[in-house]
């Protein structure tokens, strides 16, 4: 019996942590220039370059509407562009400006700080042993959705 308690105890406790966390992130976005959706888009363009606009979706989990909506606020800051493909016409593509890689240098920075912040109440060793536990159960949870 005990080992169900700890179970809906250990779910609580990822939960309302994460919560936490979340609540932190968004604090620290309120006092920046874009919001946690834009920052998804301008991360993956600052690191992986740019990217079809209609597979930006499924890398950041948000949907093509909201994905067009965010592009077209980053694209008024400035922050990105849109080029058509070479090869495909029906194919629009999402680019960093050199504005938005400056303000990304800045922001990546600043962001894994708070991180580096965040996860400095564990040594190194639990961080992996979280990163590990972490994993498995949303490997599990995925499979579970199947």
């Amino acid at each position: 019996m005990e080992n169900k308690d700890s179970r809906i105890k250990a779910f609580t406790v990822f939960i309302k942590s994460s919560q936490s966390v979340q609540k932190l992130i968004k604090q620290d976005f309120l006092k920046k220039d874009i919001n946690l959706n834009e920052y998804a888009i301008m991360e993956l363009l600052y690191h992986r370059g740019d990217q079809p606009i209609q597979s930006i979706g499924k890398r950041i989990l948000m949907g093509g509407g909201s994905i067009t909506y965010v592009i077209d606020k980053l694209e008024k800051k400035g922050f990105l562009s849109r080029k058509p493909s070479t090869e495909d016409r029906r194919k629009i593509y999402a680019c960093i400006t050199e504005k938005g890689k400056h303000y990304m240098d800045l922001r990546v920075t600043e962001h894994e700080a708070l991180i580096h912040t965040i996860f400095e109440e564990w040594d190194d060793d639990e961080v992996e042993e979280a990163i590990d536990l972490l994993k498995r159960i949303g490997m599990h949870a995925e499979k579970l959705l199947n």
